[in-house]
C-alpha cells in the first residue's frame, strides 16, 4: 500500500548562540554618549553573523557590572546555549565575566573589534581611547579563567568593519554551534552489530551519550525490512527515475567482479531506498549505523546489503550513514555535514608509491553531493568481504583539500580526534565499482601513514573538502575530548 508519507529534505535544528557585551559602569557619567555608541558597536558586530545560517540569537545586553552579571547568568544558564558571544566592547572588570566562567559550560569565545584600524594620534583622546579598547582586558578575562580552573577562552581579534579574517572566524564560530546543537540533539539508529573481528568498530553508546549528548537507538533489521514489503510499484518507478537522472550505469571496464548495472540491481536498490527514506523519516533519526548478514538468500540479507545507494542519496540530504556498524565514524560523518564540508565514509586502500598518493574510499556508503563528476553506478557479482551483491556506487571526492577525521575510543573509556589534512588530486581510480580518491598528504605518503597509524585511529573516518582541521580540533576541546592533528 502507499504509505503516504511527504518526501522532503530535512530541516537542519537551530543552533542557539547567545551575545552580550561587557562594559565598565564607571564610565557612563564620566563620557556621555560612550554607552551609546558602544551598543552601536554591538548592533554593527550582530549584522556580521552569517544570515541563513540555522542559528537563533539570543542578546543579554550590556553587563557592566558583577551585579548584572549574576542577574544576567541565570537567563543564559536557562537558554541552553550552544556558544555564547562576549563582545569586547571596551575595558571591562572581570567581575563581569568570572561568574560566567563559574556557571556556564558552552564555549565562550570573546570578541575584540576596533572601529578604527588606527588611532588618529594628533587629535587622539581618552574617548576614542575607550571607544578602541577592544582588547583591553583580554588578558584579564584569561587570568580569571585560569583561576576559576577553565582554559582561556578563544577570542577572536580584528577590526570591526573591512575585515575577512574577522568575517571568517565568525562564521566558523557559528559553524561549530551547529555541530555542538546537533550533535546533543541528534538520534542516531543503529541496525545489527559490528563485522565479527572488528575490534576496533565496538562502541558503547553510553559512552556516546556521556560525551557527545546523542542517543543511540537499537533497531531490528526486520523492522527495515517491513517497509521494503510495503513499497508500491509506483514509488520503486519514482526512485528508479531518481537514481538514473544522478548516477551514470557505464559498461565494465577490468574488474571482472563489476557488470553493467542490472535492472533487478536498480529495482532491489530503488525498493530499499524508498523502505529506507520512510524508515529513517518516521523515527526522525539523524543518522543510520549498521551491519547485518542475515541468512543466506533471505530478504534481510538482500535489504542488509544492498542499501548503499539509499544510504549515499541521505547522506548527501544531511542525514549520515555508515556502513559496518561503525558509530563512531557515524558520529565524524555529522560532524562534517554539519560544518558544511560534505563527509563521506573512507578507509585507506592501496599506496602508489610512484606517484606519492594513497587511495583513500570504501565500497559504501558515501556522500556523492562531494563528487567530482557524476558518480557511477555498477552491478557487482559479489561484496568483498560481506555477504550479498548487487549495485555498488563510485566516484573519486573533488579535487582540492580534503580533510580526514577519525574517532576512536581510547583506554580510559574517552573518545580521541585523530585529524590530517591533504589534497585529493587528478588522476584515475580503480573501476571496482567503490569510491576511491587520490590522496596526497605531506611530508610524503610513507611519513604520514606512520603518524596516523601512531595516533591509533579506527580504520574508517570521515572524508570532507576543504582544510578544516584547526576547526574540528576545536569541536574535539569543546567536547573535552583530546584531538591530534597530523
Amino acid at each position: 500500500m502507499n504509505t503516504g508519507i511527504r518526501k522532503k529534505e530535512r530541516v537542519q535544528p537551530s543552533a542557539r548562540i547567545g551575545i552580550f557585551s561587557v562594559g565598565y559602569d564607571k564610565y557612563w557619567t564620566q563620557f556621555p554618549g560612550l554607552l551609546e555608541e558602544l551598543l552601536e558597536k554591538e548592533r554593527a558586530f550582530i549584522l556580521k553573523i552569517p544570515a541563513g545560517e540555522s542559528l537563533e540569537i539570543i542578546r543579554f545586553g550590556m553587563i557592566d557590572s558583577p551585579e548584572k552579571a549574576y542577574q544576567a547568568v541565570e537567563d543564559m544558564v536557562k537558554s541552553n546555549l550552544d556558544l555564547l558571544f562576549c563582545d569586547m566592547v571596551t575595558y571591562a572588570t572581570s567581575g563581569t565575566f568570572g561568574v560566567m566562567l563559574k556557571l556556564i559550560r558552552c564555549p565562550i569565545v570573546l570578541i575584540a573589534l576596533q572601529p578604527m584600524k588606527t588611532l588618529d594620534y594628533t587629535c587622539a583622546t581618552t574617548y576614542m581611547q575607550l571607544m578602541n579598547d577592544n582588547i583591553c582586558a583580554l588578558p584579564e578575562f584569561a587570568g580569571v579563567a585560569a583561576r576559576m580552573g577553565r582554559v582561556a577562552p578563544d577570542c577572536i581579534i580584528g577590526a570591526l568593519y573591512e575585515d575577512t579574517q574577522v568575517d571568517k572566524e565568525i562564521e566558523e564560530y557559528c559553524k561549530i554551534a551547529k555541530v555542538l546543537h546537533s550533535l546533543k540533539k541528534a538520534r542516531l539508529g543503529h541496525i545489527g552489530h559490528p563485522i565479527n573481528s572488528m575490534m576496533d568498530m565496538h562502541t558503547d553508546p553510553t559512552a556516546l551519550t556521556a560525551f557527545f549528548g546523542l542517543h543511540v537507538f537499537e533497531y531490528e533489521a526486520n523492522e527495515l525490512v517491513d517497509y521494503y514489503n510495503r513499497i508500491t510499484d509506483e514509488e520503486i518507478r519514482e526512485k528508479e527515475k531518481q537514481i538514473l537522472n544522478f548516477f551514470d550505469t557505464p559498461q565494465p571496464v577490468s574488474d571482472p567482479v563489476s557488470m553493467k548495472l542490472r535492472k533487478e540491481d536498480l529495482r532491489v536498490s530503488a525498493q530499499i531506498y524508498a523502505a529506507l527514506e520512510q524508515f529513517v523519516e518516521l523515527r526522525q533519526l539523524d543518522g543510520l549505523a549498521y551491519y547485518y548478514n542475515g541468512a543466506d538468500n533471505s530478504t534481510e540479507q538482500l535489504v542488509m546489503s544492498n542499501l548503499i545507494i539509499g544510504n549515499s542519496l541521505l547522506t548527501a540530504k544531511h542525514i549520515p550513514m555508515c556502513g559496518e556498524s561503525d558509530l563512531k565514524t557515524l558520529v565524524a560523518l555529522m560532524i562534517m555535514d554539519r560544518l558544511g564540508i560534505g563527509g563521506s565514509f573512507a578507509e585507506f586502500h592501496p599506496v602508489d608509491f610512484n606517484e606519492g598518493f594513497v587511495l583513500v574510499g570504501h565500497d559504501g556508503p558515501h556522500n556523492i553531493s562531494i563528487a567530482e563528476g557524476k558518480p557511477v553506478l555498477r552491478s557487482l557479482k559479489k561484496y568483498h568481504g560481506k555477504p550479498g551483491c548487487g549495485a555498488g556506487v563510485e566516484f573519486k571526492i573533488k579535487e582540492g583539500p580534503i580533510t580526514l577525521l577519525s574517532i576512536n575510543s581510547t583506554y580510559d573509556g574517552k573518545f580521541k580526534f585523530i585529524i590530517a589534512e591533504g589534497e585529493s588530486v587528478s588522476g584515475p581510480i580503480p573501476p571496482t565499482g567503490n569510491t576511491n580518491t587520490r590522496g596526497l598528504f605531506k611530508p610524503d605518503v610513507r611519513t604520514f601513514l606512520k603518524n596516523w597509524v601512531r595516533e591509533c585511529p579506527t580504520h574508517h573516518f570521515a572524508l570532507g573538502t576543504g582544510h578544516h582541521a584547526d576547526t574540528i580540533a576545536k569541536v574535539a576541546n569543546y567536547l573535552n575530548l583530546e584531538s591530534k592533528i597530523i
